[in-house]
């Protein structure tokens, strides 16, 4: 480093840091300027830098906290980065190097008894710092923090200069830089950072403390049953100074206003321990205590908790930490990991966190809305994947709206070490003590799709056992170890969602309890054209790539999330037309990916989370509000499926079940099933209607709805010669899922047999070939499994989808028998299907719409939930011939408190149906919309008569004029 500055050694420690006073040294909402420049351009100023006079009028003004490459595009030297394809086209040799950060503050007050400390709180990778011209020291990782006591470098007749030298991490990042953000140089969901996220990317600021200063305090919580809870407190207690310091100790609790006192006498230089316990401190077993629960369950009651060092009459430091009075439990009985808070156990519906913001550039309240977005969606958990997120507003969040956190460390799946264990297991220190004191942390990972390898995992299992005490579980690996794999992360048809088993990858087949799995979620068209050039519009092309909807997202399936629009909603005609259907596909796939686990709740399911819940970077894929905070399909799917108490319908078998996740048993509930053709008409014979009760925590089968099927084969039982896949191979020929298949043994004479069950009159199969088909086979029908008869023969077979029809027989059994395959590979069908010459008799219009209803014993209703079903399975292109309609509009707006809320009525007085209708408020100032806002309800259908209320909620500073304007679009307007 630079040898020629004077090298000064200063006391470097850590605490959570909340003291007398505090000054923030933030560029926005601090007292200062920050200016950066790289290194290898700074020269001969080296030195300079250190100066007060020096001037650094031509260095570029720095986000601090932030990245580097932010503060370039802030400063409108690079392009609108989430625009086209401007991110692919920076140099990034311009910021792939190390650079100098530098400002300057004022001295703060303070006593000759006081000591001032500087507290950087993150630096990515390394940060070197500099004040006054005298090194401080190194902060290594990105959560390592730095507490340095710099009373005797300050400038007190003029200005002081602080100066950071930042290391950016070198490539390749995984796992060779951690602990870092791993995503930087670029994933399937998001670009490479020029920079790699370099920066400092924490807080920064000055406080100012007595001679004993108050280090990482703890405070843990123990519910041994609901009307008691048990508190501990400790913190370390350290004499910065040069004398012997006598003084108190003192504790205050609140709300109870529990207060404890305790004298210690700390040694110049000493470091203790100071405890306060259940056993001595009677006042810390807590009766009816506020427990914390997780959202859906109960309330998120925090305390907040003083802790306060005094001596001869005078506060020498103080801390400010609010806490949940909550207990984990666990456990992985029957080979499932299951979680329980407070005694209770948890069916977990949660969501996956990649980055806050790709250029970290989420801050402060923003925090709070995306958390509120997910306790809207009634979720209760969010996995902090790889640990990309590290500001603690994410953690106070979690905490405030009843999310619970799976906290990950910095490691992906790859087989190498970091370069610096030793650095990667001081910042996974740092972690624990850092956040522990949340009561939202549920878990602890080790590794993304991987084992931590050695020494790494045994390191972190004892960092937990010893700073955490094993309050929470230490899980190694995300995928494996009672857990049920990864992925998939692309669109299945809803009923895959329900059947037996929605195939995962590692780890042990069932639904149980699944870290990720998700689907491309494609935007609304106003969200579109914001970072979409208009000529790359239509139709997809390579620009789309750069958003993730192509071969850069391979594991989100555009090809597939594409073909799905186009066969089930009819080929799209043009961008708008596409993002409208588009919508239809994340409600339907959304909302079927958490109602099959919870339709399996307890019976191994225990826990699914969507890949992803958030979105870090205009994009095509997994997420549920999108980049600009526009509630597009997948949050209203996943919204509606994951109402605490609720009630859905299952594709798979045409039952309904209320789903109860809260902590209180739902009695004497109604539930109602009534089915409407597309004209509107009630079509009375599929109405069901049952009384009974929706226990706590349970899944509870209520009725089903007497849909008959075409296709003869379908749910049927199926068995074949061999299957050597890892889904559940012969099944998946037979349950109107193109997203599974059946694959042989790489044989010729290989085969797949359906039973119908009982003799039924058989005219045509229709054959969905994968890759590998049969160039020569027949088929054969049968009553019983002896007397096989022929109904066709081929040795020249096309693969795709072949329908053979044949004069009608009699049959139960009916097989495809192999003769020559077409590839070296076997037999593989998506599905095989049968069907008899006589129609079945409905009365149901091509498709057809099924509303449920659940209300209490006075009638108000408690969940309703409303879906649309095709007569041929997944084929809703009917829904293109509704007739148009016209909706009517009124609303009204107020304030509160900041908040403005547009309260609409939506309603429909024509005969026609109003399907799926969007509503979005706008501003008439620039006709942009009001994002972000909070809503109760979108993309709903009304019938003939019916309305529904909406309710708008913002930051009224988005409408200063309170001049807006509503638009009510169905599908069909």
């Amino acid at each position: 480093m630079l040898r020629t500055v004077l090298m000064v050694c200063c006391v470097v420690v850590t605490g959570t840091l909340s003291a007398q006073r505090v000054i923030s040294l933030n560029s926005n909402g601090g007292a200062v300027s920050w200016k950066l420049r790289p290194q290898d351009e700074t020269g001969r100023d080296s030195i300079q830098l250190f100066a007060e006079n020096y001037s650094a009028e031509d260095w570029i003004t720095a986000v601090v906290p932030g990245a580097v490459f932010t503060s370039y595009v802030e400063a409108g030297i690079e392009k609108d980065p989430n625009f086209g394809d401007n991110i692919y086209q920076v140099d990034k040799r311009k910021y792939n190097r190390n650079f100098w950060y530098r400002t300057l503050f004022n001295t703060p007050s303070f006593n000759k008894e006081e000591t001032v400390w500087l507290n950087f709180e993150g630096i990515n990778r390394k940060g070197e710092l500099f004040l006054n011209g005298h090194r401080l020291g190194m902060l290594d990782g990105f959560m390592q923090r730095g507490h340095f006591n710099i009373t005797r470098l300050l400038n007190r007749s003029g200005k002081n200069v602080l100066a950071v030298l930042v290391t950016y991490p070198s490539t390749p990042i995984p796992n060779h830089q951690s602990p870092t953000y791993i995503s930087s140089d670029g994933w399937d969901w998001m670009p490479s950072v020029p920079g790699l996220l370099s920066g400092i990317t924490d807080d920064v600021f000055l406080s100012v403390t007595g001679g004993v200063t108050i280090v990482d305090p703890w405070i843990r919580t123990q519910v041994p049953s609901k009307d008691q809870g048990v508190l501990s407190v400790a913190t370390t207690l350290r004499n910065v100074s040069t004398k012997e310091i006598n003084g108190q100790c003192i504790i205050n609790i609140q709300p109870g206003n529990i207060e404890l006192h305790r004298d210690f006498k700390v040694a110049p230089g000493a470091t203790i321990m100071a405890s306060f316990d259940s056993g001595a401190y009677k006042q810390l077993v807590i009766k009816d205590p506020k427990l914390w629960w997780p959202n859906g369950y109960g309330d998120s009651h925090l305390y907040t908790c003083s802790i306060k060092y005094i001596s001869e009459g005078t506060v020498l430091d103080s801390r400010n930490i609010k806490f949940g009075i909550r207990e984990y439990a666990y456990d992985t009985t029957g080979g499932v990991f299951h979680l329980s808070v407070n005694g209770e156990r948890v069916f977990v519906k949660g969501g996956n966190w990649g980055m806050s913001e790709y250029l970290l550039r989420c801050r402060g309240a923003e925090y709070d809305l995306k958390v509120k977005l997910h306790k809207e969606m009634h979720l209760n958990m969010i996995r902090n994947w790889i640990g990309s997120v590290t500001d603690e507003e994410f953690y106070d969040a979690c905490d405030k709206y009843g999310i619970m956190v799976w906290d990950d460390f910095w490691l992906n799946s790859h087989p190498n070490l970091p370069e610096d264990v030793f650095a990667f297991n001081k910042n996974a220190v740092e972690k624990i003590k850092r956040l522990r004191n949340h009561a939202s942390i549920a878990v602890w990972c080790g590794d993304n799709e991987g084992d931590p390898l050695p020494p790494l995992n045994g390191w972190l299992r004892e960092n937990i056992n010893t700073f955490d005490k094993g309050d929470r579980w230490y899980q190694p690996n995300s995928h494996s170890g009672a857990l049920t794999g990864s992925g998939p992360w692309t669109n299945f048809q809803p009923d895959w969602y329900f059947t037996k088993y929605p195939g995962g990858f590692g780890g042990n087949s069932g639904w149980g309890f699944r870290t990720e799995i998700g689907t491309a979620v494609f935007t609304t068209f106003e969200s579109f054209k914001k970072f979409m050039p208009e000529k790359d519009w239509w139709p997809r092309n390579d620009m789309w790539d750069k958003h993730f909807f192509g071969k850069s997202a391979a594991n989100g399936g555009p090809d597939r999330y594409e073909k799905s629009i186009n066969e089930h909603y009819g080929t799209a005609t043009g961008i708008e037309d596409f993002c409208r259907k588009a919508q239809l596909l994340n409600i339907e796939t959304n909302k079927a990916l958490y109602e099959g686990w919870q339709h399996h709740m307890w019976n191994d399911a225990s826990g699914v989370m969507t890949w992803m819940s958030q979105s870090a970077y205009p994009s095509f894929v997994w997420q549920t509000y999108d980049y600009y905070y526009d509630l597009n399909g997948a949050y209203w799917g996943v919204k509606k499926a994951c109402e605490p108490v609720h009630i859905q319908w299952n594709p798979a078998d045409n039952a309904v079940n209320v789903i109860n996740t809260s902590s209180a048993d739902a009695r004497n509930v109604t539930a109602v099933a009534e089915v409407y053709n597309m004209d509107g008409s009630l079509q009375k014979k599929y109405s069901e209607r049952l009384r009974s009760d929706a226990p706590s925590n349970a899944s509870t089968h209520f009725f089903n709805i007497q849909f008959t099927m075409d296709n003869l084969a379908y749910r049927k039982a199926v068995t074949a010669s061999s299957s050597p896949g890892v889904f559940e191979p012969a099944l998946c020929v037979a349950d109107n899922n193109t997203g599974s298949r059946w694959s042989s043994a790489y044989n010729d004479d290989e085969w797949i047999c359906i039973d119908l069950g009982t003799p039924t009159e058989v005219a045509s199969v229709t054959l969905n070939w994968e890759a590998a088909y049969g160039k020569a086979y027949k088929l054969l029908v049968a009553t019983d499994t002896t007397d096989w008869r022929e109904v066709y023969h081929t040795t020249n077979g096309k693969g795709g989808l072949e329908t053979i029809r044949f004069k009608p027989v009699t049959a139960r059994y009916v097989k495809m028998q192999g003769i020559k395959r077409a590839t070296q590979w076997g037999y593989s069908l998506y599905e095989m299907e049968v069907y008899s010459n006589k129609k079945a008799e409905t009365g149901l219009s091509p498709v057809h719409f099924i509303k449920l209803r659940l209300t209490d014993t006075a009638g108000k209703l408690i969940s309703d939930n409303f879906y649309w079903r095709g007569t041929k399975p997944n084929d809703y292109t009917a829904l293109n011939r509704l007739p148009k309609t016209k909706l009517k509009i009124s609303s009204a707006l107020s304030r509160n408190e900041g908040k403005a809320v547009i309260s609409a009525s939506i309603s429909n007085s024509k005969r026609s149906v109003a399907f799926s209708v969007q509503v979005q408020a706008y501003r008439k100032s620039d006709g942009e919309r009001i994002l972000p806002a909070v809503m109760n309800e979108n993309y709903f259908t009304l019938l003939k008569g019916e309305s529904k209320n909406i309710r708008i909620t913002f930051d009224e500073k988005l409408l200063p004029d309170g001049e807006y304007f509503l638009k009510a679009v169905p599908y069909n307007p």
